[in-house]
């Protein structure tokens, strides 16, 4: 018989080390609010933590003498949930966005695209262009899909860096542009 491994939908549970399972000859303890005991052993650091009826919890094994709180458990695994939480929310995944052109657009055309890149890079996602010529009489004229490549780069040159260089591929010229860092 074969078993079937049941899928994991809230992702790994973090183990955390708490009571009799923290096991160092030294410890520096914080309180609950994270203010300064001092260091002491870990046997006088769970003794302090059962008077006080909480737990004892291991912050970081890193430090020198390791780090515990004394807090419940439950409060600090849901303050550690709280945390990732935030860090994901806080997290932006970029995404490429794509913009077509042809050589000889017309200029509200043109405007309305401009806007949408804009828009794009205000949000963070870089922007592939593309410049798309079609037939032989269009393709003919390259030079005029390199001079709307220009005229792109030159009103975006305050919010975006070229990332890619414009570059002819087939019957497309192809570019990317990539936000700005807002810090710089």
């Amino acid at each position: 018989m074969i078993r079937k491994r049941m899928p994991q939908r809230f992702g790994k549970k973090e183990f955390v080390k708490a009571n009799q399972f923290i096991r160092f000859p030294q410890v520096r303890v914080l309180t609950e609010r994270g203010e300064m005991i001092g260091v002491m052993s870990s046997f006088e650091a769970q003794q302090r933590a059962i008077a006080e009826d909480k737990d004892l919890v291991l912050v970081t094994e890193k430090a020198e003498p390791p780090l515990v709180k004394i807090i419940d458990l439950a409060k600090y695994k849901y303050q550690l949930k709280q945390k990732q939480a935030e860090g994901r929310k806080a997290a932006h995944k970029q995404d490429t966005k794509e913009i077509r052109f042809s050589p000889f657009i017309g200029e509200a055309d043109f405007d309305t695209r401009m806007r949408k890149i804009s828009g794009f890079l205000e949000k963070g996602d870089k922007v592939r262009l593309t410049i798309e010529f079609k037939g032989g009489r269009q393709l003919s004229k390259k030079e005029f899909g390199f001079q709307m490549m220009q005229k792109i780069f030159d009103q975006t040159k305050d919010t975006a860096l070229i990332e890619i260089q414009p570059k002819l591929i087939g019957k497309k010229i192809m570019a990317q542009i990539m936000p700005v860092k807002k810090g710089k």
